[in-house]
């Protein structure tokens, strides 16, 4: 009690600077500046007023809430009579919910972690459980949810070294949240170890996998891709870079103007993470003198060095039009992101020495020979080219990803029979 009070005392007394923080982004993304009340507790009036006891999901963003879609159909699916609130913590996420489930879903942004506020929220949300995606330990939320005897099942948990360092710093309040979940449905062993280590009780922490595999790939997916293909050149080697951070979206742009000295007809399509970086990318690649169309004009694909994909939700679609994909935030030390969608499509999947965040996923690729580490920006040039000149390489690397991928299935069905334990 007293390391969880001593938390919320700290966490009051850093609010102004979190508001600050909170302008500070709404300068750069417009929408940080709406729906501020959600953000200090005070929630939908639908929501407020709304009966019954809803299931209730949380991701923190993007990445985390399209891990979950699967799990929250299949949840609607089974329980038709029960309401779904999801929650998340950014606006990206806030979009992605809406494109993707509409008003079928109720959605607010996860208030800060006060104990008033959180004591609140979970009254009127009042959920018959509480599933939160990955690494979101939240100790008021947590507390107060078991307080009032609601199930919290922490799902594709994960925890690297790194992240566990971090909450080693504050072990006795991990120790204390931790204890308070029902259930710790980690990804994998060293995960699970983690957790344990951390203060996860051992009788409730399993390895249930990573729902990431669990990929589902429309059928209209391949022929929307040849379309685009056909835009910009059926035979043309074409190489995407995925989820590029900043610092990194420079060194992409440059590293593309040394591929060109190799492969002077190669296209790079890049799809910055965050929005709000759309429009520095774009004036990234006219400063280095490259041809730049973007996805939201459409304009001149033909001739075009750079397709800059200024949307949200369509990374799968540009990754089944590609040739060879280079997975962002692993050249700068962000930690990586998903390799698992490139791998399901069969592309060879190339990724930087920064991947802690997704250390297990690396191990697997590695172990398969379905991807490759580069350790530098002339390592990954090498990469590329070879690969793009080499499509027996590629097809090799592409098939031995897509076995990865299918060999890991089963997380979904298993975390949803889980979850299924809890509604009542």
């Amino acid at each position: 009690m007293f390391y969880r009070w001593l938390y919320s005392g700290l966490f009051y007394l850093i609010v102004p600077l979190i508001v600050l923080r909170l302008l500070i982004r709404g300068l750069k993304v417009k929408h940080y500046f709406q729906r501020w009340p959600e953000r200090f507790g005070v929630l939908p009036k639908t929501l407020r007023e709304a009966q019954g006891r809803p299931l209730w999901l949380h991701s923190v963003s993007v990445g985390e809430f399209v891990a979950a879609i699967p799990i929250i159909r299949q949840l609607m699916a089974q329980y038709p009579e029960r309401r779904m609130v999801i929650t998340t913590m950014t606006p990206t996420g806030s979009e992605r919910v809406k494109a993707v489930f509409g008003h079928t879903v109720e959605h607010f942004y996860l208030p800060y972690d006060l104990p008033h506020i959180m004591a609140s929220v979970v009254k009127t949300v009042n959920p018959c459980v509480l599933v939160i995606m990955e690494t979101e330990i939240w100790p008021n939320l947590i507390h107060y949810s078991h307080r009032r005897g609601i199930p919290v099942l922490l799902v594709n948990a994960r925890m690297s070294e790194r992240s566990a360092r971090g909450y080693q710093r504050f072990a006795h309040l991990t120790q204390q949240t931790l204890e308070k979940m029902t259930l710790v449905g980690a990804q994998n062993p060293a995960d699970a170890e983690r957790f344990i280590d951390l203060g996860a009780l051992p009788q409730k922490t399993r390895v249930m996998g990573n729902v990431k595999f669990d990929l589902s790939i429309p059928a209209s997916l391949k022929e929307q891709a040849l379309a685009y293909r056909h835009q910009w050149g059926i035979n043309r080697p074409v190489w995407i870079a995925a989820s590029t951070h900043e610092i990194e979206d420079e060194r992409i742009i440059t590293l593309h103007k040394a591929i060109k000295e190799a492969l002077p007809e190669v296209l790079l399509v890049i799809v910055p993470r965050h929005p709000e970086r759309f429009d520095k990318v774009a004036g990234l690649v006219k400063k280095a003198g490259l041809q730049l169309a973007r996805r939201t004009r459409g304009n001149g694909l033909e001739q075009t060095d750079v397709f800059l994909i200024d949307t949200m939700g369509e990374l799968m679609l540009f990754l089944s039009a590609a040739d060879v994909a280079f997975v962002g935030g692993s050249l700068v030390a962000s930690g990586g992101h998903n390799l698992l969608e490139p791998a399901a499509l069969g592309l060879p999947v190339l990724f930087g020495p920064h991947m802690f965040n997704f250390s297990e996923v690396t191990r697997l690729i590695l172990a398969a020979e379905a991807g490759e580490q580069v350790q530098d920006d002339a390592e990954l040039v090498q990469a590329v080219v070879r690969l793009l000149q080499d499509s027996s390489a590629r097809a090799r690397l592409g098939e031995r990803g897509m076995q990865v991928v299918e060999q890991n299935k089963g997380a979904i069905t298993m975390l949803v029979s889980e979850i299924e334990k809890y509604v009542h």
